[in-house]
């Protein structure tokens, strides 16, 4: 979601940092922590916000894949979460 507010009401804030804005900041995905990506908000609902490459750079979905992929190697989730 490129204005990265699908989490807003959850995290009840206006909007999250997304994970490849922070990608971008830091340099790579690999030096993110995941507490720094993942927040948790009502109910302890684990929230975060892909964000995608700059405007005419990419595909938005490049953006959720690296996402998904940071999280999962970082056990963000599983069956036990």
């Amino acid at each position: 979601d490129p204005k990265a507010d699908s989490t807003r009401l959850i995290l009840n804030r206006k909007a999250q940092n997304t994970v490849m804005d922070m990608a971008r900041e830091k340099g790579t995905v690999e030096d993110l922590e995941l507490d720094e990506v993942l927040l948790h908000g009502f109910k302890n609902i684990k929230c975060a916000e892909s964000g995608g490459p700059e405007p005419g750079v990419g595909c938005a979905g490049r953006g959720v894949i690296t996402a998904i992929n940071f999280l999962e190697e970082n056990g963000a989730y599983g069956d036990d979460t």
